[in-house]
């Protein structure tokens, strides 16, 4: 009876790491963000993120860029939820929890959508779990 329960435990421990596996191979070209979302971060991106990182997003003297080659490549390979955790507790720096959770992950749908990631019919949920199951990836995985 003890072998049989913990045969069982380890098939579904092994069930649950499947599972996680498979949601880290998404990747934010599957779509991850509505238009609407980046529409509405694109605003509040403007209010609270562009006197530091630029209207451009190229960065500033002691801001990081958050588009292109610079950015891709500082994030290639980590998620979305890694990005979503950073801008929550940090950002803005004088005041990390001035925005919601919900602006928070409408600033990233408009950093994703300014990187030309490809958008989605479903809103970008704003649970960092959910996020992270997402890896960015700087070019397009091959199918």
């Amino acid at each position: 009876m003890k072998i049989a329960i913990i045969t069982m435990l380890g098939v579904a421990a092994l069930g649950v790491y499947t599972l996680r596996a498979q949601d880290a191979s998404k990747s934010v070209w599957d779509g991850i963000y509505t238009d609407d979302q980046a529409k509405k971060g694109s605003a509040a991106y403007a209010e609270q993120c562009a006197s530091c990182h630029g209207d451009q997003l190229t960065g500033g003297e002691m801001a990081p860029p958050l588009a292109g080659g610079e950015f891709l490549s500082n994030w290639n390979g980590l998620s979305v939820g890694d990005l979503f955790e950073r801008i929550r507790t940090g950002m803005p720096p004088a005041n990390p929890g001035k925005l919601s959770r919900e602006a928070k992950a409408e600033i990233v749908a408009y950093l994703l959508a300014f990187n030309k990631f490809p958008s989605s019919s479903k809103d970008m949920p704003s649970n960092t779990e959910m996020l992270k199951q997402f890896r960015i990836d700087a070019q397009k995985p091959g199918k």
